[in-house]
């Protein structure tokens, strides 16, 4: 999925990834939308320009488009894209890990 949106400074955009069917000992069992948790993993689909040092140059992130990152679970801004695509707006402080 692309995005036409450019995050500022230190900010990252998220694809959140879902997951549709959670698994059990017994099965698997389909949750509906308002019994599932937040989503805390996501693919990252544009990183800003970073911070500015006391010297005026970008701080360049740790992440990169592409990776898949663990977030704080309620972490970022939610935004609905034209395609109706919900992504999410953090920042790279919200990040915790990239999965490898």
């Amino acid at each position: 999925m692309s995005v036409n949106i450019k995050p500022l400074g230190s900010r990252v955009v998220v694809a959140p990834i879902e997951k549709d069917v959670e698994t059990f000992a017994g099965g698997e069992l389909v949750l509906p939308d308002t019994a599932k948790e937040k989503p805390q993993q996501g693919e990252v689909l544009a990183v800003g320009p970073g911070d500015r040092d006391e010297k005026g140059k970008h701080i360049p992130l740790d992440v990169e488009v592409g990776d898949t990152v663990v977030f704080a679970k309620y972490a970022g801004t939610g935004y609905k894209t034209e395609e109706g695509k919900e992504i999410l707006i953090l920042k790279e402080s919200d990040i915790l890990a990239k999965v490898a």
